[in-house]
């Protein structure tokens, strides 16, 4: 009988990957749907996942976590709240800020 295999990563763990955010690094845990999305829609507006988390970190209320800024931003964007008239990240890949 052979060793079993590792188990592959379960899709819906969280991932914590490293974000550099104004000169500073700092980590961010979001599941794997949520970067891929993410990873997506920073491609959509012109700009690196560094730049996107940027513009949401300094766009957020400070008692809001990165991550659950993140979280709502790629929900937004994938099914806008609604009467939504713009989406969320303009053309210019500036983020809107619609409350």
């Amino acid at each position: 009988m052979s060793p079993a295999a590792p188990a592959a990563p379960r899709a819906d763990r969280p991932v914590k990957r490293s974000l550099t955010l104004s000169g500073h690094r700092t980590s961010v845990t979001l599941e794997d749907a949520f970067w891929h999305r993410f990873r997506r829609l920073a491609a959509a507006a012109g700009t690196s996942v560094n730049g996107l988390a940027a513009r949401i970190d300094a766009a957020r209320a400070p008692e809001v976590p990165l991550a659950s800024a993140i979280r709502v931003f790629v929900l937004e964007a994938v099914d806008p709240p609604e009467g939504a008239d713009q989406p969320r990240v303009a053309s210019t890949g500036k983020v809107s800020s619609r409350k």
